[in-house]
């Protein structure tokens, strides 16, 4: 892998639990981690609360330098760079995810629902980005979803739509499960009305549908277990109970001509899956 796994850092706990995600990722498939701290210059604050260019570099510098020391602890042997870029945290997070094999950013924590909290600079990067984000939240290690407790989690879970087959989702999808030696489960859904008063053999269609999506890249990445789950329902619900025992949730995103846009399913799984969630552009 020549392209670094990327983490946004700010010092929170949600920062945090990233910098943790994002260097054992790097460290499971050899490539270097890259942090960034993004400083944002506010033109328009009052002068006597104005924080100065050399303030904002000396809190970075330390909030990256603790940063360094922690993944250093546990990931002893990981190449690491770090750097402080003053703009605006969106533009810095995108033009450092264009660079990277996968852009890791952390949640601000728990909800009315578990899950996740995104804030409005998550969520414009998750839809503008045009390489993988993932996102991790608090606590992620807490409840075994981490790679220190990843026992209890032993599967990549996918949502694909068999009628818009995409290569990006499907190859990153498999490519996790091969790295981390986890099956790959592969859900597919419909609504109850569509197949209400078919017959089984409409069922028995669907999954093989499923089926046929799946097998040209169980061809490419043999050694994955797959096991693929074609079922009546709404496809976020089946998703999000998925995720409740799954190690990483991958989500589709379509790359717009003009703007970006996340849609309701991946919205959903991105604000209520107990795991981190990855959310994969495609065309």
């Amino acid at each position: 892998m020549s392209r670094p796994v990327t983490v946004g850092v700010d010092g929170s706990e949600g920062s945090m639990a990233a910098v943790d995600w994002a260097a054992d990722e790097a460290a499971l498939r050899g490539a270097g981690l890259r942090l960034v701290y993004a400083t944002r210059w506010a033109e328009h604050q009052l002068g006597a609360m104005k924080v100065s260019h050399e303030d904002r570099a000396d809190s970075a510098e330390g909030v990256l330098a603790e940063t360094e020391r922690h993944v250093g602890s546990r990931q002893p042997d990981l190449a690491m760079t770090a750097d402080e870029v003053e703009d605006a945290p969106v533009s810095v997070l995108l033009a450092a995810a264009a660079e990277a094999e996968v852009l890791v950013v952390g949640s601000h924590g728990l909800g009315s629902v578990r899950g996740f909290m995104i804030g409005s600079v998550g969520q414009e990067v998750v839809a503008e980005a045009q390489r993988p984000v993932v996102l991790v939240r608090p606590g992620y290690e807490k409840d075994g979803s981490g790679a220190s407790e990843g026992n209890g989690r032993r599967k990549v879970v996918l949502g694909l739509d068999v009628n818009d087959v995409k290569d990006e989702l499907l190859t990153f999808a498999f490519d996790f499960a091969g790295v981390h030696r986890i099956p790959l489960e592969i859900v597919h859904t419909w609504h109850e009305s569509f197949l209400h008063h078919t017959s089984a053999a409409a069922k028995d269609q669907m999954t093989s549908a499923l089926a046929d999506a799946v097998r040209p890249f169980q061809e490419r990445f043999p050694a994955t277990e797959v096991v693929e789950v074609s079922a009546a329902g709404r496809a976020a619900e089946q998703l999000i109970e998925a995720a409740s025992d799954a190690r990483l949730v991958v989500v589709g995103r379509r790359r717009a001509a003009r703007g970006a846009h996340v849609g309701s399913i991946a919205h959903a799984v991105i604000h209520h899956a107990s795991c981190p969630v990855a959310v994969v552009p495609h065309t």
